[in-house]
């Protein structure tokens, strides 16, 4: 029988990502790529997944100070090509080290991470410089406290907890009351709807009783309105008719 894995995501609120410092002053180069791509990938943490971020920021100082193996400072050299027709170019280690020794360290850790995104989102946690001075003092700072503080957040929801508990005893009484009395008005409003229907009839009577008693009034009052504007239109054309014999005779 197979039984299947279930693939392991940690959420968002158990990935931490601290700040690394790593010396680079005597360390020979590819030691320290290894180092720091681990670092960057995160596989030195448990809740190291190769599809997620969960990797630390790294600080590599000192990165003038690197050094290599057997011949390779006189022999590596580095190669670059524009895609153009005789644009390679070529700089020797050495001379790399005298003008951008912090290249270095970048590709050979670049060249240990996945060729991916997400290997170029790691690369943008990686912070090299050539002395000893860095611009992330703060950020350190913080990621070496930030065990103090899980701790004083856990000691305080366990006192938070131990506090609640009688609260939540004395809260559990009214509750019982509450029930009660809900139960009672939900009777009481069973009950009552019995009636309505009673009322509703009495009122649907009233209603057609007023309405024969309105028509009577309007159709009472239509044919007196139209009499006596009939009998003024007789009236007047008899006059008429006299002023024209008088004009004839």
């Amino acid at each position: 029988m197979v039984t299947k894995l279930k693939q392991y995501n940690p959420k968002a609120s158990d990935i931490v990502n601290d700040w690394q410092v790593v010396d680079a002053d005597g360390q020979v180069l590819g030691r320290l790529a290894s180092q720091v791509a681990m670092y960057l990938m995160g596989k030195h943490k448990p809740t190291y997944v190769p599809h997620m971020l969960t990797g630390d920021f790294v600080v590599v100082i000192n990165a003038s100070k690197i050094k290599v193996t057997g011949a390779k400072a006189e022999q590596k050299i580095y190669k670059r090509h524009s895609q153009y027709p005789g644009n390679l170019k070529e700089i020797p280690y050495a001379r790399m080290q005298e003008r951008q020794p912090t290249r270095i360290i970048e590709l050979a850790v670049r060249g240990m991470l996945p060729k991916s995104k997400l290997g170029r989102q790691m690369m943008t946690r990686l912070k090299i410089y050539a002395g000893v001075e860095h611009p992330h003092a703060a950020q350190i700072l913080g990621s070496e406290r930030r065990p103090a503080r899980e701790e004083a957040a856990a000691v305080k929801a366990q006192a938070t907890a131990v506090t609640a508990k009688p609260a939540a005893k004395k809260v559990s009484v009214p509750k019982a009351e509450a029930a009660a009395v809900a139960t009672e008005a939900v009777e009481t409003a069973e009950a009552a709807p019995k009636k309505a229907p009673a009322k509703k009839a009495t009122a649907a009577k009233k209603s057609a009783a007023k309405k024969p008693a309105a028509k009577k009034a309007t159709a009472a009052k239509k044919p007196a309105a139209k009499k006596p504007a009939a009998k003024k239109t007789a009236a007047k054309k008899p006059a008429a008719k006299k002023s024209s014999d008088s004009g004839e005779k």
